[in-house]
């Protein structure tokens, strides 16, 4: 019986990224309407962990809203790793900080996380047009730095920001260099406060999309829909597993609410799957 991983993100800094990215919520320069605050408490980081975790999320994302990660970030991060993997022992933990050193990372890595959530976001040739402030360089380089140290790499991207199918096959390209062991697929959800307005995918297109990473990313052990799947799919969500995918979010994403977990669990048990216990389930 084919299992379904269960990922959560835990946005434990947010809204206070200094940066242009036209697709983020959380850049203060374009005041979105969104919950900021520097550093969440950490007795409300373990409570969402042990909520997650109950519902049988198997990996527990630690966001923070910045270009990269500073020495300050760097020891909260640890911090809040640290108590995790003594609380919560079961979660494996992730870190999404941004760009980040070989050293930084093996701070992570001694702090008790497992695996590095870094995307590309799109192909290095459309990057320029949504995204000024640093380049897709520093990402691809953030990428080799977390397979360099070991860690378990994440990485994926954003449809539907107004790039060509080019744009698409070469971003997927470049992820298949890296060889990410999971994948995650957002949709890009527009904000009233964002630049970027393109016209949204089809469900058939989103569709589509996922099955072509899957074919082409046949080396990465799990292709996870993330960001935007309830606006994209609608309700025909249950099509993202016969396209390929085999792992969602479950739970709120960074800045806007996901579906009830228990809705999602309901959909993933009338379609005859198990929930993933193991990084080393099938």
């Amino acid at each position: 019986m084919k299992k379904i991983f269960l990922c959560s993100i835990c946005n434990i800094n947010s809204g206070t990224c200094n940066e242009d990215c036209k697709f983020c919520s959380q850049s203060v320069k374009y005041k979105a309407d969104i919950e900021r605050y520097k550093q969440k408490p950490m007795e409300q980081i373990l409570d969402e962990a042990r909520r997650l975790e109950a519902l049988g999320a198997l990996g527990f994302c630690l966001v923070t809203a910045q270009k990269g990660l500073d020495d300050k970030t760097l020891d909260f991060v640890c911090n809040v790793a640290s108590t995790l993997k003594r609380e919560v022992p079961r979660l494996r933990l992730i870190a999404c900080n941004g760009t980040a050193s070989i050293e930084q990372l093996q701070e992570l890595k001694r702090a008790g996380v497992a695996a590095y959530n870094h995307n590309l976001e799109t192909s290095r040739e459309f990057y320029p047009q949504i995204c000024t402030t640093h380049p897709w360089d520093e990402r691809y380089e953030t990428c080799e730095n977390v397979n360099t140290v070991g860690l378990k790499l994440i990485s994926g991207g954003i449809f539907g920001m107004g790039e060509s199918q080019e744009d698409r096959l070469s971003m997927l390209r470049s992820l298949k260099k890296l060889t990410p062991v999971s994948v995650p697929l957002n949709f890009y959800h527009h904000n009233p406060a964002l630049p970027l307005n393109p016209s949204p995918l089809s469900i058939d297109e989103a569709l589509e999309l996922v099955r072509l990473s899957r074919e082409i990313l046949d080396q990465s052990e799990r292709i996870m829909i993330a960001g935007g799947r309830e606006i994209t799919f609608k309700e025909r969500q249950h099509e993202i597993f016969e396209a390929g995918a085999n792992s969602i979010v479950i739970g709120n994403y960074l800045t806007t609410a996901g579906r009830d977990a228990h809705a999602d669990l309901m959909m993933l048990k009338s379609l005859g799957f198990d929930i993933a216990t193991s990084p080393e389930d099938k």
